[in-house]
Order: C-alpha cells, then structure tokens, then sequence
C-alpha cells in the first residue's frame, strides 16, 4: 500500500513539473546538475553518488517548497535516493535494493530530479549515473554453495574421479582450482574434477580427509569449500588373534562347562567397532569345544591326568579358527596347546579374603564356582607346614554348596538352584564362610567370605506333550479344515510365550506348504487339498520355541482314502451298427468297455444302462466284479408288431464303484459314477442275404411288383435297368469269354458230358432256390447293408429292398459273395424267415430245375432285378469254372 501510495505522488509530482515547464516558471534551481558521474557496482546502501546544492529564487523567501526529489529514471530503478546533507545542500546515495550488478543490470541510469522553492519555481535536472564493473570473487555452484560436500569412497578402490566442483566467475573469466592440503592423496584437475590418487586401505590410513578447495580468477579472487571424504570399509582383512597365550595348564577332572580360555580376535575392518567373529576347532578333540560367538574355551568331556595318554603325554594340541563369514569369509587360524595337570594340593594364602561369583539357575551340580587354592598359599617354609585344609562351611543356603574336599578348597554346586521350584526360599544372594586351616599344629586359621548370586535364566527347553503326533485326515477335507493340536510348555519362570511353527516336511511336489499351523495355539490345519492316490501319509517336523530356546516333535498325518475318483472308462462314446435279426446272446460287434479308478479295486466296478434302453434289448456282462464289460444283445428285435418302433438307440451306460471290496479304512461310503454313452443304429433286414447248406447254395431273389395305377414305374425301372446294367454286364461279358475260352474246354470234349447236367460225376450238386417276393412300389426308407456296405433303399411297411442306383452288375455277385463268406464265418445274419425249409430230395430238385429255366430269365424288354443279375453271373461262374471249385463248408 505504501509502495502505491509512493507511486501516485511521484506521477502527481510530475504531472506539476510539466505544467510548470508549460507555463515557463522554471528557473535555475538545481546547482551542478545535469552531471554524469559513475559508480561500482555491489556499492553499498548508503554510499554517497553525487553531491548538488538548490539555490532560491530571491522571492522565495521561506526556502524549498519540494526537496529534490528523483521523480523518474531511465530505466526505471529503485537502486538510488536523495538525502539531505545540510542546508540546501543534497546528495545522491544507493539504496542497496537493488544491489547494483554490472553483468545484469543496465550500465547507466538516467535520474531526473525536481525541485520547487516557496515561490512556486521549478527546476529539473538529469544525473546520469554509469555503473563500473568490479571483479568478483568467483562463486561456487551446486551443493558446494551452500554445504561441507561429504564424499564416500570405498577402499581398495583404484585411484579414479570421485567428485566434480562446479564454479563459476560473475565476469565469466577461467577459474582455476587447487586442494589444501598438498599431502592429501588427492587431486584435482583445470575442469575441477577431484581424483584419488591413491587405492586406500581403510585398516591403515585415514578414515576421513577434509579438503579446502579453493577457486581462484585470473585476479587473484578465490572462494573457499570444504569437502569431507569418508573411507569406507569393506571386508578384505582377515581376523587376527589378539590373544598372545598359546599355552593353557588346567587340572584334571574338570567338570564339564569349565572354561579354559577366552580366546579373543579382532577384523581390521570391524576397526572402532565390535567385531562379530565365529570360532571353531578344525582339530578334531572329544574334551574341549569353543563357543562360537565368544571364543570362550570350554571342556565337554573328562580328562583325567591319571589315565592314558594323558599321563604320558599330558599335552593336547587344537588348532583354533576364527573367519569374520561363517563358511565362506576371512579367516585365521592358530594352535594351542592345553596342558593338564596332576591336581595340586599346595594351599595358597588367600587374598581377597572376600569372593563375589555370580551362576546362572540352571547350573548344574558339581559345577565349579572358585577355586580357594588359587588365592592361598602357606607362607611356611617347611613343606610339612604349608598344607592346609579348608572346613567349616557354613552361612543361609550352605547346603547348596560344598566343598570338594579339605584339601582342594574347589567350591562347586550341590545341587541346581531352581527359582521355578516352589520349594525354593526364593534367596537369590547366598553369604557362605570357609575356614582355611594348616593341617599342622597350632591350626592357624582365616575366615573367607562367599557371596554367591544366582541368576534366573531361560532355563527349559518348551516340551511337547508329546514326542510325536498322529492325526488321521480324509482327503476329502476341506482346505482350511483344523485336523489337530500340538501343545507344548515351558517350566521357566516367568512363563515365555511359546511360539509353534513348521520347520521341515510340509510341502510336496506341487506346494510348498500342505500345512499350516497357528503360532500361538498350535492347531494345524491343511492349506491344499489332500489326495491319497498321490500320497498316503505326510510327516513334517514343528517346532516349539520361547525365542531364546526351542524344541522339535513330528507330526504325521495319515490321508484317509474316500471313495472321491470317478471311473474312467475307455471308450466313453462309441457308435455301433447292427442287423434287425442279430442272435440274442451276441457280443455286439465285439464291443466292451474297459475301466480304471484310481481309488478302486478292478472288481469293485457295476454295469447298468441308465437311459435310453427301451424293451431292454442290451445289456452288459457281467454286469459287476469286473473292470471289463461286453456288450450283449438280451432280446430280439420286433418291429413286425409294433413292439419296437426305435431303430437308433441312444444308451447312457452308468459305471458305479461302489462295490468296495478293499479292506483298507474308508471314511465314508461314497459312490462315483462314470458314464458311457453308446449310439446303435439298428439295421433293417439286407437286401440280399445267403446262406449255405452242405451240397447246395440258396439265392435269394426279390421282386417288385408294381399296382396298376403306377404303370409309368416299370417302364423306368426297365429302361434304367437296360441302360446302367446291361451295358456293363456286356463289356463284363465280352472282356471274360475269351479267359473263359483259354481255361475251359468245350462241352462234351473235354469230358463229353455238359457243366452243370452231369449225373454221371459224384460230385455235390449245387441248387439254387429262387424266392420271389412282393414288393410295394414305393421305397420310403434307405440303410447301409451291414454286410457288403452298400446302401439299398426299403419299403417301411413290407420291406421290401432294392439296391440304391447299382451301376456294375459285378456288384451283386460280389456282394453275394461277400455276405456268404461272413455268414459262413460268424455262423450269424441268417435270415430264419428266408431258410429252406426241410424240401424231399425231390421238391428241391424241382426248385433247381426251376431255378435253371431259360423262362427265370428276364425277357427282352424286361431289367433284371438285382437278384438276378447276381443269379446269372453265379451261374456263369459255375459252369467256367467247371467243377474245379469246391462246394462252401456247411
């Protein structure tokens, strides 16, 4: 606002000097201005510019109406002020804001100043002001500007670019850079990139290096940085031992746990810090062991100085290691030797006379606690005077402690002080006395004080409640399903918070863990779901533990089988076609179905058709107690009647399980059920059919007859007849007479007597029976001839049939032959209805005289019928061949 209100009276101002200029009041008022003068740059607030003096008009009598004031610059700026230096004498001064900048600021300003006496005389003046450039100190850029830059640099690392100083000179001149101090094994280059000179080991030279980079222009001017560089460790020293004893001496019959050394190491690289070292002995020693951690020598077997080899070679060499990495890190190694000796019984002079021991609650009995001897010696000279004895314990709680005997003054645990034992008076200080006392006479004795502190201590192991668990599982329980409980305690007080997990064993092949169990409560429970196919049983270890101590037991859990696999039967779908006259009792086209179950015994398996078996024609056998099956034809077919009216049946087949006859346990009865789906397409009666007895064959030959209304029918049937039939069978004809000429004799020259009236050879007689059958003379329906594949179109209602546009009259006679070889090789197809009845050698003789009439023939204008053709061809066969074929096996 005060800026604003500055703003308004200075236009105000000036808006009255024009009017003053207009109306040529100005006067001479300003002395020593217009001036051009100059100033450095980055002057100060305050600094004096210009000096100038106002004189008065003689009529203005009372003095300066309006002080000089800069009512306007070119450019414009608030970098300069006028202030009054006395009387009617002024000065220009810098303000400071803005501080003047030669490299971005205007080089000269342009000030006008106004000025009015009482008189009402004006006067206005230009200052020009040019503004020098001064040289500065170059200034740093980036983190540098305003921080100590801390730079990190790994040792052993090769000497190599670790820092790049960014500066700048306001005159943009070329800076050069240097590093104090010179012995720094540091450098930097003319771009300012600061290089190690050195690969530095973290374990023998400085951790930290301060440098003083400094800037410098070609003036002289410089800027100061400090720049930190951190060496950072790494791991590529090997722990040395700092424990220069190589020789121990203890005393046979130590009791286990007695510490014999506290080896100790150190990492160059932990330098400053705890180093976390591990310890083992690589020598292989059944008295001694180290703790790993803390280096601390203890013994874990007995030695007895008394015993082989000990009392030969009282010395027992280990070669104690230390690495900094269990495994796979740094290490030294160091042999010591630990000589036992022969128990002492020189009692010492005790000094202190007072012993402070602190033991853990758990420690065992017989543990040692002090050794009174090490702290005695008799001052006699006469070694009949310098044994002594130590008797006389006593003190609150001396039944917990003893001594081993008068002699040794070892002080060891009698029994293990439980502050969890109700029992216990709950001291935790006990203030024990010893009397030390020379065996000889007088007896001198001393007063020793014990104070003995037991500390409470994790000191169980969590228990199971039991060493194992068995839980037994269906495998058809549910994922998430609790199956059991393992429970654990621990005996400290106070009570730990025992936490249950799975540490080994509960994964598989497709998961990574089958199990889970509750840290806090111990239910186990699955988290997949389990299948005894795949595996029948899971063992897997958990583990109790009060974060300090833990305990393991196993768990195993038996998978129940359940009855949950369906049958799987091969095939599952499959279409059939049969004759309408198949023999009740036939394995339908060979076909059976073969089944499997994982969890199923093959005998456990049961057939039965569940859909589609309508009048019960079909069944499987047997029917149960296998895992194969048939399928079996149970009743004839009777369409004659209108019984049956279904030609294709659509059967479900329904294979159930659920005759278990296994004795394993099962948890529940269940029953799975797999299916089979059949399609049988049902075949009306062939359109031709033979059949053979000994010594004759039977042709079967239909004929159509036609009502009068459909007198158009014979014409095209006789006509397509002659057309698609008789010009084959001619070229067939044509092609064969001259093979038949080659292979066969005339009649009468041969053997002088005809081919097929020859009574005088004993050979079997072939008959042929010609059956003629009416026939409607509409053909509604088409099959497929189950026999010779062809297809032939019949009438529903009469059945009659007729081969569907037959081209080649050798299909007949093939087709016959064909039909007779597969009736003579299954024994089925027969047409009952169309078998020769029980003839007198005499009726069948007048059937084949019939039979092999030239009126049989198809006249001139006449087709033969399919029957026919095949009649004529068979004939023809017979009488080429000449006997040389023998009649078909009955």
């Amino acid at each position: 606002m005060k800026d604003r209100v500055t703003k308004t009276m200075k236009n105000m101002l000036l808006f009255l000097i024009l009017l003053e200029v207009v109306s040529g009041r100005r006067s001479q008022l300003l002395k020593g201005l217009p001036a051009t003068i100059t100033v450095e740059e980055n002057s100060a607030a305050g600094v004096a510019v210009y000096n100038f003096n106002v004189t008065l008009s003689p009529l203005a009598s009372e003095g300066v109406a309006i002080l000089p004031t800069i009512v306007n610059s070119n450019p414009l700026t608030e970098a300069f002020d006028i202030k009054p230096k006395g009387g009617l004498e002024f000065r220009v001064i810098t303000t400071g804001n803005p501080v003047l900048d030669y490299e971005t600021m205007p080089k000269s300003f342009d000030l006008q100043i106004f000025v009015e006496d009482t008189a009402g005389r004006t006067d206005l003046k230009i200052l020009t002001i040019h503004i020098t450039d001064k040289n500065e100190h170059p200034a740093f850029q980036g983190n540098m500007a305003f921080q100590t830059v801390t730079i990190y640099v790994l040792e052993r690392k090769p000497p190599e670019c670790i820092y790049q100083v960014d500066a700048a000179d306001p005159e943009n001149a070329k800076l050069k850079y240097s590093l104090l101090p010179a012995t720094a094994p540091f450098s930097i280059k003319e771009s300012g990139a600061i290089f190690s000179t050195k690969e530095f080991d973290y374990e023998k030279d400085p951790h930290c290096y301060f440098l003083n980079v400094t800037v410098t222009d070609p003036d002289g001017l410089n800027s100061t940085r400090t720049v930190k560089i951190n060496i950072i460790n790494i791991n590529d020293e090997s722990p040395y031992f700092t424990t220069k004893q190589r020789i121990y001496r203890i005393p046979e019959e130590q009791s286990p746990g007695t510490i014999v050394a506290n080896i100790t190491a150190k990492d160059p690289d932990d330098e400053g810090s705890p180093s976390r070292l591990f310890y083992s002995i690589q020598s292989s020693n059944r008295h001694f062991s180290i703790n790993p951690a803390t280096g601390v020598l203890q013994v874990t077997g007995r030695i007895d100085r008394d015993a082989l080899p000990l009392r030969l070679h009282p010395n027992i060499s280990l070669v104690v290691r230390v690495e900094d990495s269990p495994g796979s890190g740094n290490a030294s190694e160091m042999e010591i030797t630990i000589v036992i000796d022969d128990v002492n019984d020189n009692p010492p002079e005790c000094h202190p006379s007072a012993f402070r021991k602190e033991e853990n609650e758990n420690t065992a009995p017989e543990t040692f606690l002090v050794d009174l001897r090490n702290y005695c010696k008799d001052i006699d000279a006469d070694p009949s005077n310098n044994q002594f004895i130590f008797t006389g314990l006593s003190g609150f709680g001396s039944n917990n402690f003893a001594l081993e005997s008068t002699v040794s003054g070892r002080l060891v645990m009698t029994r293990t002080i439980d502050l969890e034992n109700s029992a216990n008076p709950g001291v935790e200080v006990y203030t024990l006395t010893v009397r030390v006392q020379d065996i000889a006479h007088p007896n001198y004795s001393n007063i020793i004080y014990i104070y003995i502190r037991i500390k409470p201590v994790n000191e169980f192991f969590p228990v199971f409640r039991n060493l194992s668990y068995v839980f037994s599982v269906s495998e058809i329980t549910k994922v998430g399903s609790r199956i059991g409980r393992v429970h654990a305690i621990d005996k400290d007080w106070p009570p730990n918070v025992i936490t249950y997990s799975i540490v080994a064993g509960a994964g598989t092949r497709d998961y990574t863990n089958i199990f889970w169990i509750s840290p806090t409560k111990g239910d186990v429970r699955i988290l997949a779901r389990l299948d005894y196919e795949t595996t029948q049983k899971h063992i897997f270890t958990v583990q109790a533990s009060d974060q300090e101590k833990s305990t393991t037991a196993s768990v195993t859990v038996n998978v129940l089988e359940v009855n949950d696999e369906e049958p799987v039967c091969s095939p599952n779908f499959f279409s059939l076609q049969i004759p309408v006259n198949l023999a009740v009792g036939t394995n339908i086209n060979g076909f059976r179905i073969e089944c499997q179950d994982r969890d199923s015994d093959p005998r456990s398996f049961r057939y039965f058709i569940n859909e589609g078996n309508e009048n019960s024609h079909f069944t499987f056998s047997p029917s149960a107690g296998s895992n194969i099956s048939h399928l079996i034809l149970a009743s004839s077919f009777d369409y004659e009647s209108g019984l049956d009216t279904t030609w294709i049946y659509s059967l479900r087949v329904h294979i159930t399980d659920d005759n278990l006859v296994s004795a394993r346990e099962k948890t529940a009865h269940l029953i799975k059920t797999g299916t089979v789906t059949l399609s049988i397409r049902v075949i009306p009666n062939p359109t031709t059919a033979t059949t053979t007895t000994p010594g004759f064959t039977v042709v079967t030959r239909r004929e159509n007859r036609y009502s009068p209304s459909a007198w158009y029918v014979p014409f095209v049937v006789t006509l397509g007849g002659v057309l698609l039939l008789g010009l084959p069978a001619a070229l067939g004809l044509l092609l064969l007479l001259p093979r038949l000429r080659r292979r066969c004799p005339p009649a009468g020259k041969a053997r002088g007597t005809p081919l097929i009236n020859a009574p005088e050879k004993k050979k079997p007689k072939k008959e042929v029976v010609v059956t003629m059958t009416k026939l409607n003379t509409v053909f509604d329906g088409e099959a497929r001839d189950p026999v010779t594949g062809r297809m032939y179109e019949f009438n529903t209602r009469s059945g009659a049939r007729r081969w569907k546009k037959s081209s080649e009259p050798l299909q007949a006679m093939l087709a016959m032959q064909a039909m007779s070889s597969a009736t003579e090789n299954s024994g089925q197809g027969v047409d009952r209805t169309e078998a020769p009845s029980k003839k007198e050698p005499s009726e069948k003789r007048k059937e084949l005289t019939a039979a092999t009439k030239p009126a049989a023939k198809p006249s001139a204008g006449q087709s033969e019928t399919p029957g026919q053709v095949g009649l004529r061809l068979q004939k023809k066969k017979e009488e080429s061949e000449d006997g040389g074929l023998s009649s078909p096996a009955p």
